[in-house]
């Protein structure tokens, strides 16, 4: 390989590994707003640890992506041999854990599926009214999504405080605006004139799924951008490596 080819592919590398270093940001990024964000469907999941588990993953493959991408520049500006060998290495275990991640997710959706309206039922049964941050996502949805419930209104009829009082009461932020009378706070619980409560028909269950859908492809979406951007890392690392003959460590800043 040419002088000019090798220093082309040294700076090829360094831009490839700057993209991946900012798409680690990403990951890492999208993973931090899943665990904290408040107003978003996930804190309705919370109590779910499959859920906090693929957060903390998305924040540690987005961390480790950051990492591998600087130890990627360092390689190819300074054209070390080890580091270039160790970042093929660890793209290379990364793509295969992305493929395998990816699969597993395929295939186990029906199960995802089945676990979030389970945690769905047991947070409107166990929804006290008390405004903590959990009812505030929940009401949150019902209210922008103009829906009531997971399936429908009737997911409400499990709940204890409605079961247990001796008003009719139904959950205010599902109040449809066109039928009810009076002003209604926006969260807890209302009082209804009649058994017929004053609430949408609709559940919240296909809202909800296009939510995590969109976000899920937004996800997937920047895996596979990762995933081209660490095929490429490889086969320029690779050559790179290959063509580097002589390592001089004195080019490497000691501070």
């Amino acid at each position: 390989m040419g002088k000019g080819c090798l220093t082309a592919t040294k700076y090829f590398l360094f831009l490839f590994n700057l993209i991946f270093f900012l798409c680690g940001g990403v990951i890492m990024g999208f993973g931090l707003w899943l665990l904290l964000d408040n107003q978003s469907f996930i804190v309705v999941l919370n109590n779910s640890t499959a859920v906090k588990v693929a957060c903390y993953i998305l924040i540690g493959v987005g961390a480790f992506s950051m990492l591998m991408g600087f130890l990627g520049c360092l390689g190819a500006i300074y054209e070390i041999r080890c580091l270039l060998g160790l970042y093929f290495t660890c793209l290379l275990l990364i793509l295969i854990a992305q493929v395998a991640a990816g699969t597993l997710i395929y295939f186990q959706k029906d199960v995802l599926h089945e676990e979030t309206s389970k945690i769905v039922t047991k947070v409107l049964d166990d929804y006290p009214g008390n405004n903590s941050t959990t009812e505030q996502a929940w009401d949150f949805i019902q209210r922008n999504m103009m829906c009531c419930g997971w399936t429908g209104r009737l997911d409400w009829s499990g709940n204890m405080v409605i079961v247990n009082s001796s008003q009719l009461l139904f959950p205010c932020s599902c109040q449809n605006v066109s039928l009810a009378s009076g002003n209604f706070s926006d969260s807890g619980f209302c009082e209804a004139q009649t058994a017929d409560w004053p609430v949408y028909d609709a559940g919240c269950a296909a809202s909800v799924e296009s939510w995590l859908l969109t976000n899920i492809g937004v996800v997937l979406g920047i895996c596979f951008g990762v995933a081209l951007i660490e095929l490429l890392g490889m086969i320029l690392s690779i050559c790179l490596c290959r063509n580097i003959h002589t390592e001089e460590y004195t080019k490497v800043p000691k501070y």
